[in-house]
């Protein structure tokens, strides 16, 4: 595998970066999935009729790679119930209606930190997870040897078309990342941060040249402004971009001395340091040619599609997909009763218009798919190995390392689905492997 300063100009789309950031009416119900982060499930510690307020915790972690659930309004749990996930899966859910108070829970105070294990524990307790997509615990990330890390990379590339909720967190929350940063570095001995920002976000680069004036007594911070090209946000992308370090397949960031951690992210840290609320509210970016008024909204976690597309003036037509994320990497959901949850970055409604797909045609074997991946793979070739149930082909042709961007789609010009085949060749190996150690 090998890198390349490769990618794709897509739309940019981004209609919400100059409005104001709208705070939603409290709704009058939250449905909180209890799988909202990578690894095990949560398990509710509330049964239907308990009172809860905001930042009750109505879930534990189950086990080291997990995370705590909160509510986000106060009010009654009325179910608790299996929902069906975007994903496809089924996971239990706590519903709760509002009473309209919004009271904040009598145990809600700023956690003391005083040591990296306080530190970890307090990052376990907020509930916070990786907020730019992937969910993944954040204290899990942050509890490595401090001697491993040489760079603390903040993903601010916002790539993605139409998605602006990161741009507005860097351009509004800057002393709530400083905050973070200066106890990262007091207990981690973080000491170089790289934050990488596409070059079309001028407000969100002159925020953050100011924070690295603000945090230089406590470490070095350098804002790169990169080519505003996709995915430039993928995490072993802006690695590569800002560090010049290649992860090896099948290894992490922190093999190389990384630790990429998304804006919000350290937002969200910082913020809870400060005030001990756990993550219970998300900044979502609500647009697509279906909204009335495209805007970024405040909003408790478990909101529903639908309420979100009431503050922003209801839909203008019958949206013929609706999308958690942005339309290069997002999943589409079946209905607006899907909620907002932890890592929901942005939800799009889009018409007839923007999700129509063209018609799939034969392959031409013009290399526009291999030309303009960041990771040097042939889409094509690995489709033509699936298609053969060449295991050992596939293998060769690394598609593990595909990061499901997309880019192969979005040129290739017989609209084949290239990343829908990546996807399904990694599932075939992952078969052909179970069946390999079974006979083991």
């Amino acid at each position: 595998m090998a890198f390349s300063l490769h990618g794709v100009h897509v739309p940019h789309r981004k209609n919400t970066q100059d409005k104001p950031v709208a705070r939603m009416d409290v709704p009058q119900t939250v449905t909180i999935p209890m799988v909202m982060h990578i690894g095990k499930a949560a398990q509710p510690v509330v049964k239907v009729g308990d009172t809860v307020k905001v930042g009750t915790k109505i879930a534990e972690a189950d086990g080291m790679v997990s995370s705590p659930i909160h509510s986000s309004v106060s009010g009654k749990v009325i179910k608790i119930q299996d929902i069906l996930l975007s994903n496809g899966a089924k996971a239990p859910a706590v519903v709760i209606e509002s009473d309209g108070e919004m009271i904040t829970d009598e145990n809600i105070k700023a956690p003391t930190v005083d040591s990296k294990e306080s530190l970890m524990e307090a990052l376990k307790e907020s509930g916070i997870v990786g907020l730019g997509g992937a969910g993944f615990p954040t204290h899990v990330k942050f509890n490595v040897d401090p001697a491993r890390i040489e760079y603390l990379v903040i993903n601010g590339a916002e790539c993605e078309p139409y998605v602006t909720s990161d741009t507005v967190t860097m351009v509004s929350r800057g002393s709530d990342m400083a905050c973070a940063l200066r106890v990262l570095s007091k207990y981690l001995g973080i000491q170089n941060v790289i934050i990488g920002i596409e070059s079309n976000k001028k407000a969100a680069i002159a925020s953050m040249k100011q924070l690295s004036e603000e945090v230089k007594d406590a470490c070095t911070m350098q804002v790169k402004v990169l080519p505003a090209v996709y995915p430039q946000g993928g995490e072993k992308v802006l690695i590569y971009h800002t560090t010049g370090k290649v992860v090896p397949v099948g290894k992490l960031p922190i093999d190389v001395g990384c630790i990429v951690v998304n804006c919000t992210t350290l937002a969200a840290i910082g913020a809870y340091l400060q005030t001990g609320m756990p993550l219970v509210e998300k900044c979502v970016t609500v647009d697509g040619g279906a909204v009335k008024n495209p805007q970024n909204v405040m909003a408790p976690i478990g909101v529903s599609m639908a309420d979100l597309f009431a503050v922003c003036g209801g839909l203008t037509t019958e949206p013929a997909k609706l999308i958690y994320g942005g339309p290069m990497m997002g999943i589409t959901v079946p209905d607006d009763s899907a909620p907002v949850i932890k890592n929901t970055n942005a939800i799009l409604a889009l018409t007839e218009k923007e999700a129509k797909l063209p018609k799939t045609t034969a392959c031409i074997r013009c290399g526009a798919c291999t030309n303009t991946c960041p990771f040097g793979l042939a889409p094509a070739a690995i489709s033509k190995a699936l298609e053969n149930k060449d295991a050992d082909l596939l293998t060769e042709l690394s598609v593990n390392a595909c990061m499901e961007c997309g880019c192969c789609n979005f040129v290739c010009p017989a609209n084949r689905p290239l990343v829908q085949n990546n996807k399904l060749a990694k599932v075939f190996l992952r078969e052909e492997k179970a069946k390999e150690e079974a006979k083991a």
